[in-house]
């Protein structure tokens, strides 16, 4: 089953596990990113409650990023039954000990036209941002998992564009490359979808499963833009 909320471990000063974090990119009608909530849970409290701000310093503080870890629900709901004896609550649950987005949503910035790619009806292009370093273990899992040739040192200050990667689900085409950016400090997979039909469903699917992927690797995902 695909879970919506995204799973941290928060260890403490020493590298013991000390509590969760769960969150949640809120999502426009198109699938872009218009907000991030979360709530933690930390054995010294004892109970889960908002921290929708944790979740935002997350992505611009280096030090709380190397105390934390993506784990699955599944990892999450066993780590949480080891700290308090008790299951992991239903996302429906852990929604309610959220909090309310600090920016309102907004339609998305498109910089580029609307034209799409010959053959097809809608032509979009997303970027999921990262935050983080990307490990040679990291980049080799991913290469692995996309059937992606990795070449060259990912240390070579020209390693910028790792892909592209081609998917077609069924008359629709999908691709996507992992880029290095703002000089190495953070990551974009740039996802481009070619639409036949009026569904865009694989759409939301493919920018789950992607962010997923690489978030394994040790990645914290910042956010979903959308720019066509």
């Amino acid at each position: 089953m695909t879970t919506a909320l995204h799973y941290y471990v928060v260890h403490d000063g020493v590298g013991e596990p000390e509590g969760l974090l769960a969150e949640e990119f809120l999502l426009a009608g198109d699938h872009s990113c218009v907000g991030l909530v979360g709530g933690g849970w930390s054995r010294s409290e004892g109970r889960w409650c908002d921290a929708s701000a944790t979740s935002r310093r997350l992505r611009v503080d280096p030090a709380l990023r190397a105390r934390v870890t993506p784990v699955s629900r599944t990892g999450a709901a066993t780590l949480y039954q080891e700290l308090c004896g008790a299951a992991l609550p239903h996302e429906a649950v852990l929604r309610t000990r959220f909090g309310a987005p600090a920016v309102p949503p907004s339609p998305p910035l498109l910089l580029h036209g609307r034209e799409a790619t010959p053959g097809f009806r809608e032509t979009r292009l997303y970027r999921i941002l990262f935050a983080g370093a990307l490990t040679p273990g990291g980049l080799t899992a991913l290469g692995e998992a996309w059937q992606l040739p990795v070449t060259g040192d990912l240390a070579g200050p020209g390693v910028r564009v790792l892909g592209p990667v081609r998917r077609r689900v069924g008359r629709d085409a999908f691709r996507w490359e992992l880029r290095r950016i703002a000089a190495g400090a953070a990551w974009g997979l740039d996802v481009t979808c070619d639409l036949t039909g009026d569904r865009d469903d694989p759409v939301g699917v493919l920018l789950h499963g992607l962010t997923a992927q690489v978030r394994f690797q040790g990645l914290i995902p910042v956010t979903v833009d959308r720019f066509r």
